[in-house]
């Protein structure tokens, strides 16, 4: 089943397919990887694909879309591909020439979806992460109002149809939804979110202003990941989870994702497994009760997977 046949309308009215495929993977895992299980999810039924600058993958990533279109497998306009600007670059005038970077990595002509990947900038540079002598991050100074005027111009410029952000607090949406002269309103806010962190009242904060809520770390996370704290309890191990589950006769994993579905939180699935990616487009096969729901928004903790990167005091998806 091919996930495009459940989509959500943006603000902007474009359509942005509700369940993602998510390619960050910590440093250790080849490059190359990228490209086999990209290509190998749009064969399965995914089209709406995630990456970034900061993913250090987008040529991969490129790679494979290109290759399923060139084999007739998909057009261009039946891909929903999203990528970030990320917090070196969020200057105003460096905003544009960052996104073209990504589309000369892609050798694409424009993405669907592009993001402010964080709200905190860094000393401009060609390091993602620049650090002083001290080892801490080089902090940048940058009104995100002005960034955000800069990828409004992205947008008229035809370079991206969509324009949001990622990791934002509802004070921090505030600050862009209130800008005098606003053009275009965040379509999107990409954050972690998964039962042990449901953000349910950012999620209702967007929706009363029209912005679709995306997910991340909708599994968990990678325990590899140095952003993540190794001591936390490992999400699709939870009981209420696997218990919901069996009735079901699906996978943990599954639940978690359906939860967002039906939430209208469009969601992530981050897999370079390949009977898991195959497994996660199964997501649309079954329902979860209003019970099981309820039962599942009783599990938050408030519980970040993603730790404040070393130093700084933001995120990263």
């Amino acid at each position: 089943m091919e996930t495009q046949c459940q989509r959500v309308k943006l603000n902007d009215g474009h359509f942005i397919p509700i369940l993602g495929f998510g390619t960050y993977t910590p440093e250790e895992v080849p490059k190359s990887e990228a490209l086999e299980v990209t290509r190998f999810a749009i064969e399965v039924g995914f089209r709406h694909i995630d990456s970034a600058h900061a993913y250090r993958n987008e040529e991969q990533v490129g790679q494979a879309i290109r290759s399923k279109i060139a084999d007739g497998t998909v057009k261009r306009e039946d891909i929903f591909y999203t990528s970030k600007l990320w917090s070196t670059s969020l200057q105003p005038e460096l905003v544009q020439s960052a996104l073209e970077k990504s589309l000369k990595s892609l050798q694409l002509d424009y993405v669907d979806l592009y993001l402010i990947h964080t709200p905190v900038p860094l000393k401009p540079g060609e390091e993602i992460l620049p650090t002083g002598e001290d080892g801490k991050l080089i902090l940048d100074s940058v009104d995100l109002r002005h960034t955000w005027e800069a990828l409004e111009k992205c947008k008229d410029a035809g370079l991206t149809k969509s324009i949001g952000v990622s990791n934002f607090n509802h004070k921090q949406l505030e600050k862009i939804l209130n800008k005098p002269g606003l053009k275009y309103k965040p379509v999107c806010n990409q954050v972690e979110c998964h039962p042990y962190l449901n953000q349910s009242k950012l999620l209702e904060f967007c929706k009363s202003h029209d912005i679709v809520l995306v997910a991340y770390g909708a599994l968990g996370a990678q325990r590899s990941s140095k952003w993540v704290n190794p001591n936390y309890p490992i999400l699709l191990e939870d009981p209420v989870l696997c218990a919901i589950a069996k009735k079901h006769k699906q996978t943990p994993a599954l639940v978690a994702l359906r939860y967002q579905i039906q939430r209208g939180v469009v969601v992530l699935a981050k897999s370079y497994n390949k009977k898991r990616i195959r497994e996660n487009i199964q997501v649309f096969d079954f329902e979860l009760t209003p019970e099981d729901m309820e039962t599942i928004d009783g599990i938050n903790r408030n519980m970040r997977y993603y730790e404040f990167l070393p130093s700084s005091g933001f995120l990263v998806s």
